[in-house]
């Protein structure tokens, strides 16, 4: 219990930390602002976020607590809605019968804690935090609508903010919107925000598990506010709005380093952007967690052992691929290896592999990054993508002459990149001696562990159908039912279903009569290849995904 109802700013005094001529020109300043007593104390530099928390431990006998180490409940937290935790800069982080503590900044602004107590019903107890782990607690219980809803009603009195970073404690509400949706998108595993201009407003989706997702709607007149205020951040051109940019922000959430790659684009309502967001600590560089089957992996594992020759992985963007490829470099990787690769953009840093970034602007493309690093006497070579006829040359004449190469093409399946090879000008002998095999991959998402249920489908339902069961054949599937932790979609997390074609002796002979890739797949299935389509079955029918999501990733209409 408090030891008597001081004000901070007496406690200060009484403590020795603040003088009596400090406190009146800050009552005096906190007058004209608005702003928290020590919040004004702090900014006139008369005081630091530590002694505060300091005095009010010792002098009201209040506990201080980190909110990093506290996982709270959100249940909990909504005990208070979202604009009350703002207003007082709160949060609560338990509830124990009729007693619930809030982390506070002030402590002692008692007209906060009867709010509470009045609207909880319950006995308080108040406990110190800093302030800025209170903000990221808010930001991370209350979703972003509730958050940038006082934010919103400001934004009209502000100008654009000046660049600070997410580690700023800042009532801009410009900041609080862009503050607040990056790090609901963190929090929530998106790996991409989508910020779009409407007719009449701003549309912002969340790209979670493959999937679009709106979350909040703005005014239209926020628009240009939140554009400038990521430009300033990834240190794009603030006064270009005619032509495409790209930038990247890094920042820190949750104690993780986070890069977003920022993409503007012009559109007919004004500039749409897209930040993706690339997480160091969640790529996943074991090739045994990537969802290989036994049987994938095995090939695949015979691919990548060759000493020479060329390995393609195919998908369309978003699908793994450089994942999968990065997972495989880490397994190469060892001191007796010279491992160079040419990439746009690096998405992740690999220890002890030389990475190159494509510079457009510089000169530095994929073809003739490739010829430099084929004059770093490398034993394995990753090119992040074979765009055109130059660069794909330059990388089958690389594995031809002693270098294992790994590369990336945009087809629908393992057989499509040997067709797209040739249409893109390489002679077919050229293909069929240098290409090992394709890897053909796209993501799947999983089914919620949390609300998974068993059930059986009706004969003649599109999933029997898709199957190829027969209708006298009972079959067990697998679907999530929604929950809180999977957002009620029923589905949490992603894995990927591959294809993993080897160029076998027969299917070059195939290459140099230049079969359409229909025929080519059809002779790898022969030669026992699993298609993505059934690999993405099988999984269904192990309880991993369901057949409606195998159906939307991997239906070809065949």
């Amino acid at each position: 219990m408090f030891k008597g109802r001081k004000r901070l700013g007496d406690l200060l005094v009484d403590s020795g930390l603040l003088g009596n001529e400090h406190l009146e020109k800050a009552l005096s300043v906190q007058v004209k602002t608005g702003e928290r007593l020590g919040k004004v104390l702090i900014n006139l530099g008369y005081l630091t976020a530590e002694n505060k928390i300091d005095v009010l431990e010792f002098q009201l006998g209040v506990p201080h607590v980190h909110l990093t180490a506290i996982n709270i409940n959100k249940e909990v937290a909504s005990t208070i809605p979202a604009s009350m935790a703002e207003k007082y800069h709160m949060i609560p982080i338990k509830k124990e019968g009729k007693k619930l503590t809030i982390a506070m900044v002030d402590p002692t602004n008692f007209y906060a804690i009867d709010d509470v107590r009045m609207i909880s019903g319950c006995d308080v107890e108040a406990v110190i935090a800093a302030e800025g782990e209170i903000t990221r607690a808010i930001n991370e219980s209350y979703g972003v609508s509730e958050i940038v809803e006082k934010a919103i009603n400001k934004l009209n009195q502000v100008d654009v903010p000046t660049l600070t970073n997410l580690q700023t404690v800042d009532d801009a509400p410009i900041i609080c919107i862009v503050n607040s949706l990056i790090q609901q998108a963190i929090k929530e595993r998106a790996s991409d925000i989508h910020i779009e201009p409407q007719d009449n407003s701003v549309r912002v989706r969340f790209r979670i598990d493959g999937v679009l997702r709106e979350v909040v709607t703005f005014p239209k007149h926020t628009h240009a506010a939140i554009i400038s205020r990521i430009k300033i951040m990834s240190e794009m051109d603030i006064a270009e709005k005619r032509l495409p940019q790209d930038g990247r922000i890094e920042v820190t959430a949750a104690g993780r380093n986070i890069d977003l790659r920022v993409s503007s684009l012009p559109t007919i309502l004004g500039e749409k952007m897209v930040l993706r967001i690339l997480d160091k600590k969640s790529a996943i560089l074991d090739i045994q967690g990537l969802g290989f089957s036994a049987h994938n992996l095995k090939s695949y594992q015979r691919l990548y052992s060759q000493a020479y020759g060329m390995i393609l992985v195919t998908g369309p963007t978003g699908s793994g691929k450089t994942t999968t490829l990065y997972s495989t470099l880490t397994t190469l990787n060892t001191p007796t290896q010279n491992i160079i690769t040419v990439e746009e953009p690096v998405e992740y840093l690999l220890d002890g592999i030389n990475q190159v970034q494509v510079n457009s602007k510089a000169g530095l493309s994929f073809s003739n990054g490739l010829r430099s690093i084929l004059r770093q006497d490398p034993n394995i070579v990753m090119v992040g993508e074979i765009r055109d006829t130059e660069t794909a040359n330059i990388a089958i004449r690389a594995a031809l002459t002693g270098h294992l190469v790994f590369s990336t093409l945009h087809t629908n399946d393992a057989a499509g990149a040997i067709t797209r090879l040739i249409d893109m000008g390489v002679e077919d002998f050229l293909v069929a001696s240098s290409v090992l095999g394709v890897v053909a991959q796209r993501l799947i998402r999983l089914i919620c562990p949390d609300c998974k249920i068993k059930y059986i489908p009706e004969a003649g339902s599109p999933e029997m159908a898709f199957i190829g069961a027969a209708p006298d054949k009972t079959i067990i599937l697998y679907r999530g039912t929604g929950c809180p932790h999977c957002n009620h979609t029923g589905y949490k997390g992603r894995m990927s279903i591959h294809e993993v074609m080897p160029v076998s002796v027969k299917l070059r002979e195939a290459i140099h009569q230049r079969l359409s890739s229909d025929e080519l797949s059809k002779i790898a299935v022969t030669e026992s290849m699993t298609t993505m389509r059934q690999d993405g079955i099988d999984k269904a029918l192990n309880g991993l995904t369901t057949i409606k999501e195998v159906m939307r990733v991997a239906y070809s209409g065949l």
